[in-house]
């Protein structure tokens, strides 16, 4: 089993059957912690004294500032949902702000003026030392650069990443990046059951999110691969893998798209918008969205988080 580590203001901590175990160690950040892997282990071998503290105490296990990276369209059911041929999506990646990491518990702020405020559970990858550009990630050596696993929700302004055909901004405003409540260390045969993680995701209680990571396209390791022929990454930097279908953004439907194409713009933008508007998936202030990430048997566990959501303007 991997060790899964918490963070406090505190500190931090490995979770073992007794409790919580400190970690005596002086790192203040993601990656100065995983450099000191000797101070967890010996953390992770102890008997464990202290109790889980309240949810309100535990902070994102990946700190910022750091490269937070994330994959579009990356599952064959969200392809599917958005209207595109899964076997025919190229790998594509973009940025998010590291200043929009939140921690696993708390609110999503809902920025003023944004309508349709949508939710991705996602299966985050934590990373253990420097990828040069120009490194090849294999599925044999992946556990070499990839340190951990960590839960995450991309959460998406899609009113603003639409027109503006932009990921950075609409993905980018505080509280849009959850992560946690668990960074999992894990090994070569942890990472090998990837596969094997099921990724949910509820709003009040409904399912909306429910498939395994076998259903993605472009896997971890070819990922890093092709990140690297242009990107370097670091320590504690986090690769996200993409979501599940079952997003509240959907494709209207090939018919309707090509009556759109056939609209000026400004027509086209307006109809659209009103459409999705009338979507009840959207999060709407007050809605507690839940993510977990887990295998079946549950050897393999990030965790859940819980989220509120609520309005900058309240």
């Amino acid at each position: 089993m991997g060790i899964a580590v918490i963070r406090t203001r505190n500190g931090w901590w490995v979770e073992t059957p007794e409790g919580l175990s400190a970690v005596e160690t002086s790192a203040a950040t993601t990656a100065e912690l995983l450099a000191d892997r000797a101070a967890v282990e010996t953390a992770a071998a102890a008997t464990g004294t202290v109790a889980r503290p309240e949810e309100g105490e535990i902070l994102s296990p990946v700190t910022a500032r750091c490269r937070v990276v994330a994959q579009m369209v990356n599952y064959r059911s969200h392809a599917a949902d958005s209207g595109f041929d899964p076997d025919q999506v190229p790998p594509t990646f973009f940025r998010k702000a590291s200043g929009s990491i939140t921690g696993p518990y708390g609110a999503i702020l809902r920025p003023d003026g944004v309508r349709l405020l949508d939710y991705e559970v996602e299966l985050g990858l934590v990373i253990g030392v420097r990828i040069p550009v120009g490194t090849v990630v294999t599925e044999e050596n992946l556990a070499e650069f990839v340190a951990g696993l960590v839960v995450a929700d991309d959460v998406s302004a899609r009113d603003l990443q639409l027109p503006k055909t932009q990921f950075y901004e609409s993905k980018s405003y505080p509280t849009f990046t959850p992560l946690g409540p668990r960074l999992v260390l894990t090994d070569a045969a942890e990472l090998a059951r990837l596969r094997d993680l099921r990724l949910t995701l509820e709003v009040n209680g409904e399912r909306r999110q429910d498939l395994t990571a076998a259903d993605m396209i472009v896997a971890p390791a070819k990922a890093l691969t092709l990140l690297s022929c242009f990107q370097e990454l670091d320590p504690g930097d986090v690769l996200l893998t993409g979501t599940p279908g079952g997003t509240a953004l959907r494709s209207p439907g090939p018919l309707v798209e090509k009556i759109g194409a056939l609209l000026p713009a400004h027509v086209k933008w307006k109809t659209f918008f009103k459409r999705q508007e009338a979507n009840p998936a959207y999060l709407k202030d007050g809605d507690v969205v839940t993510a977990r990430i887990r295998t079946d048997d549950g050897l393999l566990d990030l965790g859940e988080q819980r989220h509120s959501v609520g309005s900058t303007a309240s």
